[in-house]
C-alpha cells in the first residue's frame, strides 16, 4: 500500500506510508521551519522554546479551526520585527511584553476581516485577490526572502552547496521515500559534514568553529557547542514575568506605553493578512485544493490570528503561515495536514527540553542557507505555477502594469537602503541632550561616536577644550508605521487590480474548474479499490468462461 502510494506522486493520506514514514516526514517540517521560527527570538530577545512551543500550538489551532484541511505551519512572522523593534528596541525584558500585547491585538484584527468575509462573502473579498495580484505576491515572497539564504550560504558556500546538492539528488533521482525526505536527508548529510570537518581541523575564529581557521569556511557556532552541554535537559518553555499577561497583574501598568504598542503594532496586521492570502493561495496550487473556498479563508483567518494572540500574550513571536513548509510539499508531495500537525507536536516537544532544542539551534549557518535557498526559490515557482494555471493574459497591459509594480516595489523596497516605507504618525516633544565644544565663541556638537566633525585647523585650535552638555527639546514623530517591501508591493497591486480597468478573472465562476481539478488529482482509495475489485471479478469470470468453453468443445 505504501509503495503504490509513492509511485502515485501525490499523497494526500500518510497513513498509507506507515508511522516510520510518516514521523520521518514531520521531522522533515519541524526541521523546514525551525531555523527562521528560532531567528525571531533572537533578534527580538523573545523566549526561543515559548516560540517553539506556541508555534506548536498555534498549528494545532490552525488546523482544529480550518477542519484539518490546510497543511500550513505556523512560525515566527518577520512582519511584526519593526513592531517589537519600535516598543524595545534593544530587546529590553520589560518592554517586550508591552510590544507582544500590542501584536495581541493586531492578531485579532484578523477575525474582524473573517467576520465580513462569513457575512458578505468570500467572492467580494477574493475579487480583490485574482492570480495576477497572488501570483506576483508569492514569487516575490520568495525572491524577499533569498536574501537571508544567501547570507547564510557565504558564510561557507561548500557546505551549503553540499546540502543544495543531496536535496537535489534525493528529490530528481530518489526512490520511496529518499524522493520525499529530500530537506531532512539535505539537513543531516550536511550536518555530517560539518562535523567531519570540525574534528579533522577547526580552529575557534570569531565565536565560530572554521576549517583550517579560515572565516570563509564556517561551521558550527562555539557558542552553540556549548549550550548543548550546558542546557538542561528539562525546563519551563517561558517564564509569567515575560508574558503579556504580566503587564495586568504587576500593578505598574504604562498606560501610555499600552496605547503607543497598540497603534504603533496593529496596522502592520494588513500587510500580514495580504501576506496570508498569499500564503494560502500558494498551498491551495500547491496541493490542487481551493482552501480559500475550502474550508474557508475565514476559517484560515481566525486559526492565525487566534494563533498570534495566544503567542503573544505568553511572551511568544506572531505566527504566520510558513512558506518554507509550503517548499516541503512542493518537493515531498505528500499533502495530508498529518505530517504537519506531527511536526507541531515534535515543536511542543521540544520545547520543554533545553537540551533538544540547543542541538536543533546548533545546526550550521551554511545548512541553514542551503536547505532556504531551495525551500524559497520553490515559493517563487509556486507562485509562477499560479500564474501559468490560471492563464493570466500579459497580453494585457494592465496585467503587465499590476504585475511588474508588485514585483518591483516588493523586491526593491527590500533590497534598498531604506529596506521598509516609513510613515511618521502624529508629533511628541523630547528632551534631548548634546555634547559640544566651543571654539572662538563657537559651538560645535559631537558626533554620536563622541568625536567632533571639525575641519582640521578648527579642530587643531580646540586643543583641550572642556565638553559641555546642553539639553534642548526637539519635535519627534509620536510614531513610525513601518511597510515592508512585500507589504507596499502587495498594497499598491490590490489598488491597481480594483481601480485599472479590463478586469479579465471571475473568482466564482473559476471554482467550479478548481474543484474539478483537486478531484482529478486527488486519489480516491475507496473507489479505486472497488474498480479494481470489479475489474477483477470480470476477469474471473471471463477466464472460467473460457475454461467452461474449451471442456464444452473437448466433450
Amino acid at each position: 500500500m505504501g509503495q503504490s502510494s509513492l509511485k502515485d506522486g501525490a499523497v494526500y493520506d500518510a497513513k498509507t506510508l506507515g508511522a516510520g514514514r510518516v514521523i520521518v516526514l514531520g521531522f522533515q517540517h519541524m526541521f523546514a521551519m525551525f531555523g527562521s521560527t528560532v531567528l525571531v527570538p533572537a533578534l527580538t530577545g523573545l523566549s526561543v522554546s515559548a516560540t517553539l512551543l506556541f508555534a506548536g500550538l498555534g498549528t494545532i489551532l490552525f488546523h482544529l479551526i480550518s477542519k484539518r484541511k490546510v497543511p500550513a505551519f505556523l512560525g515566527s512572522s518577520f512582519a511584526f520585527l519593526a513592531g517589537y523593534f519600535a516598543i524595545a528596541p534593544n530587546g529590553e525584558k520589560e518592554l517586550l511584553p508591552y510590544a507582544c500585547f500590542g501584536v495581541a491585538v493586531a492578531g485579532l484584527v484578523y477575525l474582524i476581516l473573517a467576520g465580513l468575509i462569513k457575512a458578505f462573502g468570500v467572492n467580494r473579498v477574493m475579487k480583490f485577490f485574482p492570480p495576477i495580484v497572488t501570483g506576483p505576491i508569492i514569487i516575490a515572497i520568495g525572491l524577499c526572502l533569498s536574501g537571508t539564504a544567501i547570507n547564510s550560504c557565504s558564510t561557507n558556500w561548500g557546505v551549503a552547496i553540499v546540502a543544495i546538492i543531496i536535496i537535489v539528488i534525493c528529490n530528481i533521482w530518489g526512490k520511496g521515500m529518499v524522493k520525499i525526505t529530500p530537506i531532512l536527508l539535505g539537513v543531516l548529510g550536511a550536518c555530517a559534514l560539518c562535523i567531519i570537518l570540525t574534528l579533522a581541523g577547526s580552529q575557534p575564529v570569531d565565536g565560530y568553529y572554521c576549517f583550517m581557521g579560515d572565516p570563509n569556511f564556517q561551521l558550527f557556532s562555539v557558542a552553540s557547542i556549548e549550550n548543548i552541554k550546558t542546557a538542561s535537559w528539562i525546563g519551563s518553555p517561558f517564564m509569567f514575568r515575560d508574558t503579556a499577561i504580566s503587564i495586568f497583574t504587576g500593578g505598574n501598568i504604562n498606560t501610555s506605553l499600552l496605547i503607543t504598542s497598540i497603534i504603533t503594532i496593529v496596522p502592520i496586521s494588513l500587510a500580514t493578512i495580504v501576506e496570508h492570502i498569499g500564503d494560502v493561495s500558494a498551498i491551495s496550487s500547491t496541493v490542487g485544493s481551493n482552501f480559500i473556498q475550502d474550508p474557508g479563508l475565514h476559517r484560515t483567518l481566525i486559526g492565525d490570528g487566534l494563533a498570534t494572540t495566544l503567542a503573544s500574550l505568553f511572551g511568544a513571536p506572531a505566527n504566520t503561515t510558513y512558506g518554507e513548509n509550503t517548499g516541503v510539499l512542493t518537493l515531498s508531495k505528500v499533502y495530508d495536514p498529518l505530517v504537519v500537525e506531527l511536526a507541531a507536536f515534535f515543536a511542543m516537544f521540544f520545547s520543554v527540553s533545553p537540551k533538544l532544542a540547543a542541538c536543533i539551534s546548533a545546526i550550521p549557518t551554511p545548512v541553514v542557507g542551503g536547505i532556504s535557498l531551495v525551500l524559497y526559490g520553490m515559493i517563487s515557482a509556486v507562485g509562477v505555477r499560479n500564474i501559468v494555471e490560471n492563464k493570466v493574459d500579459f497580453g494585457k497591459a494592465r496585467n503587465v502594469i499590476i504585475a511588474a509594480i508588485i514585483l518591483v516595489l516588493s523586491i526593491g523596497v527590500t533590497y534598498s537602503s531604506l529596506t521598509a516605507i516609513k510613515i511618521p504618525v502624529g508629533k511628541k516633544i523630547v528632551e534631548q541632550t548634546s555634547q559640544y565644544i566651543e571654539v572662538d565663541n563657537s559651538r560645535y556638537y559631537l558626533n554620536a561616536d563622541s568625536t567632533v566633525g571639525l575641519p582640521a585647523d578648527i579642530l587643531a585650535s580646540a586643543g583641550n577644550a572642556e565638553i559641555k552638555e546642553e539639553t534642548v527639546q526637539v519635535e519627534e514623530p509620536l510614531l513610525v508605521i513601518s511597510l515592508s517591501g512585500l507589504a507596499v508591493g502587495s498594497l499598491v497591486g490590490i489598488i491597481l487590480n480594483a481601480v485599472l480597468p479590463g478586469k479579465d478573472y471571475d473568482f466564482a465562476s473559476n471554482q467550479t474548474a478548481t474543484q474539478s481539478k483537486a478531484e482529478m488529482i486527488k486519489p480516491e482509495p475507496a473507489k479505486q479499490q472497488s474498480s479494481l475489485s470489479k475489474s477483477s471479478n470480470n476477469n474471473s469470470n471471463k477466464n472460467s468462461n473460457k475454461n467452461s468453453n474449451k471442456k464444452k468443445k473437448k466433450k
